[in-house]
């Protein structure tokens, strides 16, 4: 019955804690750990479905539905939405909300109480030391750390939607790449066989003694070019093809995919987007992320001062029974002493590191709007230069080699003028295979720059944690 005070004491302390606990609120884990925003958001921006596999049942479905896309010529909708279902790397940044969601529970977590036991003996008599302890200084910033957390819950949550539409992105480049490279090799293996039966044309002439050995060696000169340029070719096809497989996540049989045999046609007229900064500003990831950013480490700010005294404090409840004299009740408090460290630097440093996100927040607004009008003047750019090949160059070449065909079949102009204009109209056909992928990359980019940083685009390391964070800022726990 001597133990009913202590155990009295530890039951108020108790229910204090359990008072603190309901007024600070309950946390508990996600049931999709934020994954929901990120499917909503990838439909609304992309029109795709995205999935975060977590089981065999959810593989095995993953598996059917690229294998049903693989079964036919790969379009650029299909290769993305493969990725976004196949990609290995975006099922890593998608099991970071899982971490995210689980330190977000934990900050909101009571810490565990500290029980002491100790028996001294002094002679015949003794001693026993009981001691409850409880991490009070954590209890009162319990509520801003789970602030913090959530924060950094749906920052995480944001950086998953930006990985999303950044494989999305760097997919359909890698499409593109792949199968503008297809388009080369086709074309170039025809120039190597007329180059290659121009050549024999000229060994034959010149055994006949109707060409000298410079037309000659100039035709051979032409063909060996054009075995070079294949290969070339070649190499550049198995690079992009590659590029492509593992944006796509894709190992096995499933490599043997097939790609159109042309790259999409030019459009009729390029997108109009006189007010494409603005629109930038306001659907621009990062751009959100770092003011998202700032506002974080300005709570964090308040947090230090709120510390900058009280940096260790806890509180217990002790009773301490002799065996001989009466038992010693009571409470004790500990708290750190100001004497020499008074927190300034902490605040200082926490009031800085505020001003820098500040700078940084505005930097990468500023470098926002650089990269949507550079993205948009390369998109015009490149679309005038394939319509003018496409428009001017090509039918020209086209029309100047209908003519000289029909001067060869009069007989006013030689072999040798037929196939230098050959070459000519080799050229413009690959220099519009090429101008056309170019388009497509610079479409790529545009809508890249539209949402977030273009790849390859130098980012400050504070705001990497921050990207994406404008579809999760409103969003649930």
């Amino acid at each position: 019955m001597k133990s009913m005070p202590f155990l009295h004491s530890l039951r108020r302390l108790t229910a204090a804690i359990a008072a603190v606990s309901v007024l600070s609120g309950c946390a508990s884990l996600s049931p999709d750990a934020g994954f929901g925003r990120v499917e909503q958001s990838t439909r609304d921006r992309l029109g795709h479905d995205v999935a975060w596999v977590r089981s065999d049942v959810e593989r095995a479905a993953v598996d059917q539905r690229v294998a049903e896309l693989l079964g036919q010529p790969l379009s650029v909708d299909a290769a993305v939405q493969i990725a976004l279902l196949n990609n290995r790397g975006l099922q890593a940044s998608f099991d970071e909300l899982g971490i995210a969601d689980a330190d977000r529970v934990q900050a909101g977590l009571l810490p565990n109480p500290g029980f002491s036991f100790g028996r001294l003996r002094q002679g015949s008599g003794s001693e026993i030391d009981r001691t409850l302890t409880f991490n009070l200084s954590h209890l009162l910033t319990m509520p801003m750390a789970r602030e913090i957390e959530n924060h950094r819950f749906e920052q995480t949550r944001g950086v998953a939607i930006m990985s999303v539409l950044s494989l999305a992105a760097q997919t359909r480049k890698a499409y593109y790449a792949a199968v503008a490279s297809e388009e080369t090799v086709r074309y170039m293996r025809q120039v190597q066989a007329a180059a290659e039966a121009g050549a024999e044309l000229a060994r034959r002439q010149a055994q006949a003694g109707n060409w000298n050995q410079l037309q000659q060696a100039r035709e051979q000169g032409f063909y060996a070019d054009a075995a070079l340029n294949l290969a070339h070719a070649e190499l550049a096809r198995g690079e992009a093809r590659e590029q492509l497989t593992r944006m796509l996540g894709l190992w096995g049989a499933q490599t043997q995919f097939r790609l159109p045999e042309r790259l999409p046609e030019l459009p009729s007229e390029p997108n109009d987007l006189p007010d494409i900064e603005r629109t930038a500003m306001a659907q621009r990831m990062d751009v959100q992320a770092a003011k998202m950013g700032s506002e974080q480490v300005a709570k964090r700010l308040g947090l230090t001062r709120v510390t900058r005294f009280v940096n260790a404090l806890e509180i217990g409840v002790m009773r301490n029974s002799f065996s001989q004299d009466q038992t010693e009740r009571g409470f004790e408090i500990s708290v750190e002493l100001p004497l020499f460290d008074w927190g300034t630097a902490r605040v200082a440093r926490a009031e800085a590191t505020y001003m820098q996100s500040v700078n940084r927040a505005a930097q990468t607004a500023v470098n926002a709007r650089s990269e949507v009008r550079s993205a948009y003047a390369s998109y015009r750019i490149r679309y005038d230069i394939a319509r003018h090949y496409r428009d001017e160059i090509v039918p020209l070449k086209k029309r100047i080699s209908e003519e000289n065909l029909l001067r060869y079949n009069g007989m006013l102009i030689g072999v040798f003028e037929l196939l230098a204009d050959a070459r000519s109209q080799i050229t413009s056909v690959n220099g519009y295979i090429e101008a056309l992928r170019d388009f497509w990359l610079a479409q790529a980019d545009l809508d890249s720059a539209q949402i977030g940083p273009i790849e390859g685009a130098s980012l400050s390391p504070s705001l990497m944690p921050a990207l994406s964070a404008t579809d999760s800022a409103a969003g649930n726990h």
